[in-house]
């Protein structure tokens, strides 16, 4: 469905070619290193860093970067998850040598001003207390405060405020030196050009960027606590529950038949949760699940914001709705199954028709050491799960769950 190469130049960079009949380009680097690797004082310098990469570089000032990204005419962005940062630009294909040059450039020669890095500790101390006033944002981060105890999935990508205040350039520059290195990253280029041309670009940008030794840091990887807690807020109207449950062990198939029950689940508009929430009971506007399949982290979500009133009765029925799954009494019969595979393969061709999501996809299975055909190997599964297997699955990872309740003061 669409012509990868992969190709690891010397300093150790791993370049993901896709050729494809499109008109527009999109290259992702991703840096791999990301919350679950910070400690301490380190916590939320993934994502400092993440913004200060456009604060200026040793051949443009902050102004000039950010006017030559804009002058690609596409769009540009980047974000820190649990395991990765990433850098992106999508445009014209003519566009792609320029987009390339400057990613290069804010990836290799940052500068770190001292100025810009305290400007930037307002904007991202402002952006910790936008999180803290979203409610939904506030409860997911609290559910995984209480959810595990020495994972750093308990703390927030964001980094904590304390921690943030007392970031300084020598400090931010030994973490950049440590992880921005040719032999950590890795491009992804969905293009029409041919994958010698790709290469040859690259090699022209990031040849003399020099690989280190890497220090491989272990990663905890910890199941939720089963356990319930409140927590009170001042100034909400409404009250949020979260149900968490971690499903580290689950092979391939597993995993994939998981994707359809959630989808059944929550996912769907015409979901089991959103049919007996809000469509037969009233009780919620927002309710929906949601599954993390990435490495260490393997978390199923169950969220829903109520009025006060409703708390107890929407947690019944959200356990009601689960114990009917898993005892087989909600019948996923061949239809439904037919059609949840059907929305998994929709969902597969939409990212393999655009230039971005594909390109995306191809950097973090390559950053989860996965095939970046892998979407072939689930379509074949696709074929041979049975409603058997959603059973089986539900039962597997509905136990024990974290649940969180916000309330107002």
């Amino acid at each position: 469905m669409f012509d990868g190469k992969i190709t690891i130049l010397e300093n150790g960079l791993k370049i993901i070619s896709v050729k494809k009949d499109t008109q527009i380009a999109s290259i992702h680097i991703g840096i791999k290193i990301g919350s679950l690797y910070e400690k301490g004082k380190n916590r939320g310098l993934s994502h400092f860093i993440e913004h200060m990469l456009f604060k200026g570089t040793k051949k443009r000032n902050n102004e000039e970067l950010n006017e030559a990204l804009e002058k690609r005419g596409g769009e540009y962005n980047a974000y820190t998850d649990y395991t990765s940062t990433v850098y992106s630009i999508t445009a014209l294909n003519e566009e792609l040598e320029d987009s390339i040059e400057i990613l290069a450039d804010m990836v290799q020669n940052p500068v770190f001003d001292e100025k810009e890095i305290e400007k930037e500790k307002g904007v991202i101390l402002a952006e910790i207390k936008t999180s803290k006033d979203d409610i939904e944002d506030f409860s997911f981060n609290k559910i995984h405060e209480i959810a595990f105890d020495k994972s750093p999935l308990k703390y927030d990508t964001l980094g904590e405020e304390k921690t943030v205040k007392k970031f300084t350039r020598d400090q931010i520059l030994e973490f950049y030196d440590t992880y921005y290195i040719p032999n950590n990253s890795i491009i992804s280029i969905v293009s029409s050009y041919e994958h010698d041309e790709i290469i040859n670009l690259i090699n022209k940008y990031f040849k003399n960027w020099k690989p280190k030794k890497l220090k491989e840091e272990p990663i905890i990887i910890e199941n939720n606590k089963p356990t319930k807690n409140i927590t009170y807020k001042s100034d909400i109207e409404q009250c949020t529950i979260i149900y968490a449950y971690t499903f580290h062990g689950l092979n391939k198939k597993e995993e994939l038949a998981l994707k359809i029950l959630n989808h059944k689940l929550g996912e769907s508009p015409n979901s089991i949760l959103f049919r007996e929430l809000r469509e037969e009971k009233g009780l919620a506007y927002d309710v929906y699940s949601h599954v993390d399949m990435t490495n260490f982290v393997k978390i199923l979500y169950i969220y829903t914001a109520v009025e006060i009133q409703n708390i107890n009765s929407a947690m019944l029925t959200i356990e009601n709705c689960i114990n009917k799954i898993i005892n087989k009494e909600i019948d996923f019969n061949e239809d439904t199954v037919l059609l949840m595979k059907k929305v998994l393969k929709t969902a597969v061709c939409a990212t393999l028709e655009d230039s971005t999501e594909l390109s995306n996809y191809c950097l973090h299975q390559s950053l989860e050491n996965e095939s970046i055909y892998q979407f072939e190997e689930d379509m074949k599964f696709l074929e041979f799960i049975k409603k058997e297997d959603i059973y089986d699955v539900a039962k597997k990872v509905f136990k024990n769950p974290t649940i969180h309740i916000l309330m107002p003061k």
